[in-house]
């Protein structure tokens, strides 16, 4: 008999997403009991209400209170509410395939790792999302780690969401509530040093919605950067390049626009050639019209956002 599964969400403003989320957790091809935990924000739309005639229709489905509406914050309670050793983070705008859990339960025994994940799958349903996704499965886009562009299984960093054994989650204290953003990052982390390993595997994919517009996807990169370099404050010794090029590019890039304007126009080529390498980067990775003509503007918000915010971020962000 498999081990039983609690699965996690904190959910929060997800109405257009959280029936089809729910439906392939309930829908897995595994053998074991499986109970499904939403963690409910303040949320401004009808997710709420969404929850309740979901769990009105599926006694698996567990409902709790989350006052803050923060993830970390949602997931702990969740988590503290759940019955099983495996808990299995899912956010409210993803979906599973049908094999998911089973597969993640036997690379967790396999491997014995204390979380496993693989790939966060984007994919978007308009011209607009198909772009983002696109720039987010790219290493142009978003660097070369492995839950974005895919790779060999083995021991990694980080993974996208992730399969835990709930022991470890609770030897570790649980996510951090504090951070905002970058918390399944920061618990992982605290997870590898406590001796445990945290497993990629790319065949745990799961399907991300991106944000619908640039307003939304500048906002999203900019907490990005912002709370990455909170990561970096907190854990010493934890930044790499693929974290540095967005804030380094951002500063070559007002440097060169200034003094283009106010010393001599050479200046202006980094500016450019940044430019020039955006456009043919979107004509190489964008697969339609639409995708390559959104790709300039998405891969520079994301690069751009995610270099001011983590430049910006204050050093009393997580006190």
């Amino acid at each position: 008999m498999k081990p039983g599964v609690s699965v996690v969400l904190p959910i929060l403003n997800e109405e257009r997403f959280l029936a089809d989320a729910i439906s392939a957790i309930l829908a897995q091809q595994y053998s074991g009991e499986l109970e499904v935990i939403l963690a409910l924000g303040p949320s401004k739309d009808r997710t709420n209400e969404i929850a309740a005639e979901l769990r009105a229709k599926d006694s698996r489905i567990v409902l709790v209170e989350n006052p803050t509406g923060r993830t970390a914050a949602g997931l702990n309670a969740a988590i503290a509410a759940s019955t099983y050793e495996i808990i299995c983070r899912i956010d409210g705008h993803a979906e599973i395939s049908k094999s998911y859990i089973n597969d993640a339960v036997e690379i967790m025994e396999s491997s014995n790792a204390v979380n496993v994940g693989g790939i966060m799958a984007a994919v978007g349903k308009t011209g607009f999302e198909n772009a983002v996704a696109r720039a987010m499965r790219s290493p142009i886009g978003v660097g070369g780690a492995r839950f974005h562009v895919g790779g060999t299984a083995g021991p990694a960093d980080t993974v996208y969401l992730g399969v835990f054994k709930k022991s470890a989650i609770n030897a570790a204290g649980g996510y951090d509530s504090r951070f905002i953003r970058a918390q399944d990052w920061e618990l992982n982390f605290r997870l590898r040093e406590a001796g445990g390993t945290i497993w990629f595997d790319p065949r745990l994919e799961v399907v991300y919605r991106p944000r619908p517009n640039l307003k939304a996807l500048a906002k999203q990169y900019f907490e990005y950067g912002r709370w990455r370099r909170a990561v970096t404050r907190r854990h010493k010794g934890t930044i790499n390049y693929r974290y540095l090029a967005p804030p380094l590019a951002t500063l070559l890039i007002a440097l060169s626009l200034i003094t283009g304007i106010t010393v001599n126009p050479l200046f202006f080529i980094p500016a450019l050639s940044y430019a020039a390498a955006i456009l043919v980067s979107s004509l190489a990775i964008g697969k339609s019209l639409i995708e390559r003509l959104c790709l300039p503007a998405v891969l520079a918000t994301m690069h751009i956002s995610w270099g001011i915010g983590f430049l910006s971020s204050p050093a009393d962000l997580v006190e």
